[in-house]
C-alpha cells in the first residue's frame, strides 16, 4: 500500500487503532464509526461530497447521544465527537491502522472505492470490507496488497448487533485476520472466522431462511406477523424473518439473493414478491413501507392487502405488494 504514512498509528491501550477510516457514511458506515469511538480510537469518515459528509457526522452524532444517555460509555458526547471528523477525500486514511469500506453491495462499486482507498494507506495498514456477500478474493484481485484485506462484516444496527464475521481471503495474513479478531472483542462484539465463500456463513443462512419467509407469504401459507411469530415464539430467533428484512432493506437483500443465485444456484432465486416489492419503492424500514410499515421508522406496523403480486412487465404498477393476513 502506498500513498498515506509510512507507519500506521500504533494501537491504543483499548486495544483498537488510534486512528481508524471508514469510507461511506450511511447507516451501516455510521454504525461502524460509532463502535470504535466509543472504543477510544479517533475515527474519519469519507463520503462523496459535503452533504453526505455533515449527514454522516450527524447520523454518528445521533448514535453517540443515545450511547451516553443509556450510560453505555462514560465519556461526554461532546468529547467523543471530537474524535470524530469526516471528509471528502481518502487521503485523510495516510493515518489510520484500519480501514473499514462500507459503501453499497454492488461489486463495481466497491472495488473502485477499495482501490482508492489502498492508495491512501500506509503500509501496515489493515483494509477490510463490510460486503455482506461478494467474494473476499474477488475484491482482492483488484488490490496491491491483497495480504493486508480482508472481510469485516458488520450486522445492521451495528449499536445493537453483538456478532461481526471476519472473512478471510486466500491471500489475507495469518496476523491480520488475529489482529482483526483482536479489534472486534476491543469493541465489545464477538468475531467469528468464516473462509471465502459465496455469502459467507450469516448472509447464506440468513438469505436462505429470509427469501423462503418470503415465499410463503408469496404463498399464502401465513401472514408476515405469524410467520415471524413462528420463528420468534418457536425458534428463539429475537426477530422474525420478514422484520428482519426490513430492517436490513429489501433491496440489500435482493442483491444478495441474485449474487447468490449466480453463484450456488435455484435454491437462492428471489420469489416474485420481493422483485415487485422493491420494484416499487417498497424498500422497508428506510422507505416507511416494506412488509410492515415503519410511521417515524419506529415500530412496524402489519399491512393488510392480500394481494399475490403480478409479474407482468406490461403492469404500470407491476407490484405495489402487500402482506397477507
Amino acid at each position: 500500500m502506498s500513498g498515506g504514512d509510512e507507519r500506521s498509528g500504533a494501537p491504543v491501550s483499548s486495544g483498537v487503532p488510534e486512528r481508524v477510516g471508514v469510507l461511506g457514511g450511511g447507516r451501516m458506515g455510521a454504525g461502524i464509526a460509532h463502535a470504535f469511538l466509543l472504543a477510544g480510537a479517533a475515527v474519519t469518515v469519507v463520503e462523496r461530497d459535503d452533504e453526505a459528509a455533515d449527514a454522516a457526522r450527524a447520523r454518528v452524532r445521533s448514535a453517540i447521544d443515545a450511547s451516553v444517555q443509556r450510560g453505555a460509555t462514560e465519556h461526554s458526547a461532546d468529547d467523543l465527537a471530537k474524535q470524530l471528523s469526516t471528509a471528502t477525500s481518502t487521503d485523510g486514511f495516510g493515518s489510520c491502522g484500519l480501514v473499514v469500506e462500507a459503501v453499497p453491495e454492488d461489486r463495481d462499486l466497491k472495488v473502485d472505492a477499495l482501490r482508492r482507498v489502498e492508495s491512501a494507506l500506509a503500509d501496515d495498514a489493515v483494509l477490510a470490507s463490510n460486503t455482506s456477500s461478494i467474494s473476499i478474493d474477488e475484491l482482492a484481485g483488484a488490490l496491491r496488497s491483497p495480504d493486508r484485506f480482508l472481510g469485516m462484516h458488520f450486522f445492521n444496527p451495528v449499536p445493537a448487533s453483538s456478532l461481526v464475521e471476519v472473512v478471510t481471503g486466500a491471500a489475507t495474513l495469518p496476523e491480520v485476520v488475529t489482529t482483526a479478531q483482536g479489534w472486534v472483542a476491543a469493541i465489545g462484539k464477538t468475531p467469528i472466522t468464516v473462509s471465502d465463500a459465496p455469502g459467507f456463513a450469516s448472509s447464506r443462512l440468513g438469505v436462505a431462511l429470509g427469501l423462503e419467509a418470503i415465499r410463503m407469504l408469496e404463498e399464502g401459507v401465513a401472514s408476515a406477523e405469524d410467520i415471524d411469530a413462528a420463528m420468534v415464539l418457536g425458534y428463539k430467533h429475537p426477530v422474525g424473518p420478514l422484520r428482519l428484512t426490513d430492517l436490513v432493506g429489501l433491496d440489500v437483500r435482493l442483491g444478495i439473493a441474485e449474487y447468490l443465485h449466480e453463484h450456488l444456484g435455484a435454491r437462492f432465486e428471489p420469489p416474485a414478491l420481493l422483485r415487485s416489492m422493491v420494484a416499487a419503492g417498497r424498500l422497508g424500514r428506510k422507505s416507511g413501507r416494506g412488509f410492515y410499515d415503519w410511521p417515524d421508522a419506529q415500530a412496524p406496523t402489519p399491512q393488510t392487502t392480500p394481494t399475490t403480486p403480478t409479474t407482468s412487465s406490461t403492469d404500470s404498477h407491476p407490484a405495489t405488494p402487500e402482506v397477507h393476513r
